[in-house]
């Protein structure tokens, strides 16, 4: 994520840190949305329901500058959302929880996970009849497993998997063991890594070929959950070209083993590009999961700058000064 205060914004280009002041209207106004579609690679928002589906406008407990990085369960005939949310007042981001009976409309709740440092990337999923999270938490030091003691509200550290500082940690399961995608400096969109695990509190270790992905900023950085689909296991990376958070581009994993690893991109890619109205200056995240008829429902996340009117995708003054930014670096 860009961090910010009232009067400073760290812009990141590549893997190095620009400080600029006075960005004025021209910084993002992140939302989410709600995206379905017959494959997780074709979706689109759909035809009822509100657009944005949350805003920084329904946190109650929080004093929010933006809302992003979704993730959602379905359980029992209930949907819960968790997701980061930009607190104005500590400018830290705390893990916020929505819920919603159809998956379409949803009702904010509360902030479920708040600690003294950033907290970003609610990555949720149930493992052995537990509910887990891991979050993108730099000040920790380390990849860090929590679980619900009390789902879907109470969250504990649950054990320390990676050492070092990593953004979006990305975990998920196959052939028998658990597999970790991250980027691995808070400012580094070019870089991914790889880690494997035979349980998931288990021994981590860094993959032979890690890091997969080098100096490509279009395709390193991870955009949602690994999910498998007609037999295939799709990756979501955010696309940072020309800008962090321009698109979402999809890359099949075609090798997986604790010697190999290869991908390709899937010809549906990209999967999420600028809209209008609040998604018109980019989208970078999705967490697709499949219904029982067969359909896909995704929470997304999208951005406009204040300076750009509803339906107008050229660039802002921030967008240009990235671009200006990178061309000098």
């Amino acid at each position: 994520m860009i961090t910010s205060s009232r009067s400073l914004r760290a812009v990141i280009i590549g893997n190095r840190l620009f400080m600029v002041t006075n960005l004025g209207s021209s910084t993002p106004i992140r939302s989410i949305g709600i995206y379905t579609g017959n494959s997780p690679l074709l979706l689109l928002p759909p035809a009822v329901g509100p657009a944005p589906a949350l805003t920084a406008a329904d946190v109650s407990d929080v004093p929010a500058s933006f809302v992003a990085d979704p993730f959602f369960l379905r359980e029992n005939g209930e949907w819960f959302m968790f997701f980061e949310m930009m607190s104005s007042e500590t400018g830290r981001g705390e893990i916020g929880l929505a819920k919603s009976r159809d998956g379409l409309s949803w009702r904010y709740q509360e902030s479920v996970l708040r600690r003294d440092f950033h907290l970003s990337y609610p990555h949720v999923f149930r493992s052995g009849g537990d509910y887990y999270m891991i979050p993108e938490a730099l000040g920790q030091g380390a990849i860090v497993l929590y679980r619900a003691e009390r789902f879907p509200f109470a969250w504990k550290p649950e054990a320390r998997l990676i050492e070092g500082s990593f953004a979006d940690p990305t975990p998920f399961q196959f052939d028998g063991i658990w597999w970790l995608f991250a980027c691995p400096t808070p400012y580094q969109h070019d870089s991914l890594r790889l880690y494997y695990s035979p349980g998931l509190t288990g021994d981590w270790k860094e993959h032979p070929l890690s890091p997969v992905i080098e100096k490509n900023p279009s395709r390193a950085r991870p955009g949602g959950r690994v999910i498998s689909f007609n037999g295939r296991l799709i990756r979501f990376a955010q696309d940072c070209t020309p800008y962090y958070g321009h698109r979402l581009r999809a890359f099949e994993i075609t090798r997986l083993s604790p010697r190999e690893y290869n991908e390709r991109e899937c010809t549906e890619s990209p999967v999420l590009t600028p809209g209008s109205g609040w998604n018109s200056a980019g989208m970078h995240h999705a967490d697709a999961q499949e219904m029982p008829a067969g359909n896909w429902v995704a929470c997304v996340d999208g951005h406009r700058f204040h300076s750009q009117r509803a339906g107008t995708p050229e660039p802002s003054p921030l967008s240009r000064l990235y671009r200006r930014l990178r061309h000098r670096s």
